[in-house]
């Protein structure tokens, strides 16, 4: 599958047609993504699309092809050209070396070179040597009009970014989120913060890890991503004040209470303490669970479910598009997130998903870990139990499925704090701000 605004020779970079007519007026960007798109990175998308309506002429580079089937509606409105580095050398290795041959010739070869022998130094893996030559190939191809690079995630597309830049004599910024903010080593983080231009991230608990890596505190700045509420406008009744909703207490199967969750099956987002609080609760009260998300370990939390006796009160419905998901909180009961760090130090900054459920008036239940208790507030916004508690989870999940007044409390409170603080125009206004500041360094902690 191919993005619908991809040109047909998508694996080179050029300079758009919207680019060479708009002029000089317009900064033009080059942004560096893992992959696009991407069915779980609709706040990137969100933000691709506000960027590009204000003027900036974007350039999308990806290090990897999409692997997703389905799409959502706002990449079809997406103009920007997208194209996609080597996602292997060995694949593309004529590509590679003709660039090689073009890139050890730009000024700040030597120095990309340098520091990319000191980073293997430390880093002795493939990847590391599959980021340079990608690095290589973006900066032999980069249009020379692109006047910043801008990498989403500090882990590998920082690393192409960097690289690149430094080839290319460019500034360049990044965008840290989650896991590679908490996965990728100190000496690593505080390098790139050290070269790059600014850094912002979505969560006052990652600004303030990484404040502390930086060269300066005013380096690192604060843009929570927000959504924007025009594709989450307010249904017309709030499902938490309907009268289904106010007559499911789980109390019969007629009254089964509709439970939702939406994420990655992968380790952080805690689904085995999910499923053992959900087969800890009483056998009489009903309840259905729809889960939506792929992941690794898809197969595994299936067996775990059928071993727990839960296989036929859960729907595996796998990814889905945003309107499908939409739907879904929309006629659910509550949202449930069991959010907890990883073995690895994996774990989630401040989940869409969450922001989206409340935005459709949805209580919330969640875990109090990384920078969840920033979006909720315990007892008025939403519920939040300890991480790796499935006995606390199950607690709160009992408590919520018996109370339908309590999750209509809570639903109307989280959706109003959506719409009063996490409006993205708030986060797009400081990230136009940064991004026309030329190549000095500017305090992105004032934002």
């Amino acid at each position: 599958m191919q993005p619908a605004n991809t040109d047909p020779q998508p694996d080179r970079l050029r300079q758009s047609p919207s680019a060479q007519a708009s002029g000089a007026g317009s900064p033009a960007i080059a942004v560096v993504l893992k992959g696009y798109p991407r069915l779980s990175e609709t706040f990137i998308a969100q933000e691709l699309l506000a960027l590009e309506r204000r003027g900036f002429r974007l350039q999308l580079v990806s290090l990897r092809h999409p692997t997703d089937t389905k799409r959502h509606p706002i990449h079809g409105e997406i103009t920007a050209p997208v194209s996609y580095l080597p996602e292997y050398l060995y694949q593309e290795l004529p590509r590679v070396w003709r660039s090689w041959r073009r890139a050890r010739r730009l000024p700040g070869y030597r120095l990309a070179r340098r520091t990319f022998l000191q980073d293997l130094w430390r880093d002795r893996t493939p990847n590391r040597i599959r980021r340079f030559g990608q690095a290589c190939v973006l900066a032999a191809e980069l249009p020379q009009d692109v006047e910043r690079l801008y990498a989403h995630f500090l882990h590998t597309p920082a690393s192409v970014a960097r690289y690149a830049a430094m080839m290319r004599g460019l500034p360049w910024c990044a965008s840290a989120h989650a896991k590679d903010i908490w996965t990728l080593p100190d000496w690593e983080k505080r390098e790139k913060l050290a070269d790059l231009d600014w850094l912002v991230t979505c969560t006052a608990y990652g600004a303030e890890h990484l404040r502390g890596l930086a060269p300066e505190a005013g380096r690192v700045g604060l843009v929570y991503h927000g959504l924007d509420l025009s594709r989450f406008a307010a249904p017309a009744a709030l499902p938490a004040a309907s009268p289904e909703a106010a007559a499911r207490n789980g109390s019969s199967p007629a009254a089964a209470v509709h439970l939702l969750s939406v994420g990655r099956l992968v380790e952080k987002k805690g689904y085995d303490d999910l499923l053992a609080a959900l087969a800890a609760l009483p056998p009489d009260l009903h309840w259905q669970l729809t889960q939506i998300g792929g992941g690794p370990l898809a197969q595994k939390l299936e067996q775990q479910a059928e071993e727990l006796g839960l296989s036929g009160r859960i729907s595996w419905l796998g990814p889905q598009a945003q309107e499908a998901v939409l739907a879904q909180y929309r006629s659910a009961d509550l949202f449930i997130l069991a959010s907890r760090i990883a073995r690895s130090g994996d774990r989630d900054g401040l989940p869409n998903v969450l922001m989206e459920a409340q935005s459709q008036g949805l209580a919330c239940l969640a875990t109090a870990v990384a920078a969840i208790p920033e979006l909720i507030e315990d007892g008025v916004s939403g519920v939040l139990v300890p991480p790796e508690d499935p006995a606390a989870l199950g607690r709160a999940l009992a408590g919520l499925i018996a109370d339908p007044g309590l999750r209509s409390r809570l639903g109307r409170a989280g959706e109003a704090r959506i719409r009063r603080d996490f409006d993205m125009h708030r986060g797009i206004d400081a990230l136009d701000r940064l991004l026309r500041s030329g190549k000095a360094h500017k305090s992105a902690e004032s934002l």
